[in-house]
């Protein structure tokens, strides 16, 4: 069976590791290329945007895909949209591995909002936030000169930053906890912003949890329908009963 796995997560790796050696499956890994560097994967792999809707199709029909597992970012939504359209057209099996969103804890103080542009108005004025919501994100932060943000991303800057105060900070996760209440402490944060990614409790997370720092969420993209598992485990068993 040739599968198309859109990936991009800690899910779509081990999913990859899973079925490297499976000689009924014949996996193509799709990254888009977001991050420069990216970590090998044990299967055949292509980088990049498909260049359109029209144009994956037509990858997926030349490269014979019977079956597609959706193992992007939660707030990929635009690939998954329209990756489940194609395959509900040439009526392939699609399945979305969708990790939990965080849920707040006693104490936590989370305030929700739609967009990056709802979080850059929800820091109060003058405060030092520090986002962790990708690069793709600045240009909504970068109208609020009042305020000091750091944004964390993995590759290093190629432009400069565009606020007066503040800047990018360079890393890579895993973070610990007491990595990022250090780090946090150094920058004297005031208040974190995340997406809603999910999955295992972040150590941002629990590192505002234990500073008091309140937390501005970004919520979820709607999700197209279609099957849904929210683990490997789960989507290998969903994959087994097609082959």
């Amino acid at each position: 069976m040739k599968l198309l796995l859109l990936a991009g997560t800690s899910e779509a790796r081990a999913l990859a590791g899973r079925l490297a050696d499976d000689p009924r499956v014949s996996v193509i890994a799709s990254l888009a290329g977001a991050t420069r560097d990216p970590a090998p994967l044990p299967v055949e792999t292509r980088i990049g945007g498909f260049g359109g809707a029209a144009a994956q199709e037509e990858f997926m029909k030349s490269n014979g895909i019977e079956v597609v597992i959706d193992a992007t970012h939660p707030f990929a939504s635009r690939i998954s949209h329209r990756t489940q359209a194609i395959c509900d057209r040439l009526g392939l099996p699609w399945l979305q591995i969708l990790r939990p969103g965080w849920q707040p804890v006693a104490g936590d103080r989370w305030r929700y909002v739609d967009d990056a542009e709802g979080a850059a108005q929800a820091i109060p004025q003058g405060a030092v936030a520090f986002a962790a919501t990708g690069r793709q994100t600045l240009a909504a932060f970068a109208k609020r000169a009042d305020v000091t943000l750091y944004l964390r991303q993995i590759d290093p800057p190629s432009s400069p930053f565009p606020l007066p105060t503040g800047g990018y900070v360079v890393g890579t996760p895993p973070f610990s906890i007491e990595d990022e209440m250090r780090l946090f402490k150094d920058l004297g944060v005031d208040v974190l912003v995340v997406k809603d990614a999910g999955g295992r409790a972040g150590s941002k997370l629990d590192a505002a949890r234990a500073l008091g720092l309140p937390v501005i969420v970004i919520r979820r993209p709607g999700q197209p329908p279609g099957d849904k598992v929210a683990s490997v485990a789960e989507a290998l068993g969903w994959l087994e009963r097609r082959l």
